[in-house]
């Protein structure tokens, strides 16, 4: 942001710290009527013809925009990814328990990577780790949809689980 002898454009829009429009002047007039307030006169809008220039606190403006970006960094919702791993061998109780756990997972707000690692000859059948994950996601419906389906990566095979919002 452009302030006081910053700015160098011959005519100005200037704007009072109240709100109100004091018209078109030259930067100068400008610059000398928020120095006799005893503040600071700021470019707000330089794109604009003519540009639009405020007399403000210079300081407190930028504390203010400080203070919002800290509260909107403070409100903001951070959300990780959790891993559950599966084998396409898996047991019917082993699997329940996985489940549970990518619903615990997903009830908290977070999205979960469910990954199949196929080892040795298992790679060959890679449809029954597609048939596995679909059997997951049917079972995790009612916490959390399908982000990204079913994908071989090398060994792997990827689904992204994301939280159903209410």
């Amino acid at each position: 942001m452009q302030i006081n002898e910053q700015i160098h454009e011959k005519e100005i829009r200037v704007v009072s710290a109240t709100g109100e429009q004091l018209g078109v002047m030259s930067s100068k007039e400008a610059l000398e009527l928020a120095e006799t307030k005893g503040l600071d006169l700021v470019n707000i809008a330089p794109t604009a013809k003519p540009p639009v220039c405020k007399i403000m606190d210079y300081g407190k403006y930028k504390f203010e925009l400080q203070k919002k970006e800290k509260q909107n960094r403070k409100n903001q919702k951070v959300v990780s990814i959790k891993e559950v791993q599966l084998s396409p061998s898996i047991d019917t109780n082993d699997f329940n328990t996985k489940c549970n756990h990518a619903k615990r997972f997903l009830k908290g707000g977070d999205k979960v990577k469910v990954c199949v690692r196929f080892r040795g000859r298992e790679l060959t059948h890679s449809e029954l780790g597609e048939v596995l994950l679909k059997r997951f996601a049917e079972a995790c419906v009612e916490e959390g949809s399908v982000e990204r389906p079913a994908k071989l990566e090398g060994r792997n095979m990827t689904m992204f689980l994301a939280p159903v919002t209410q």
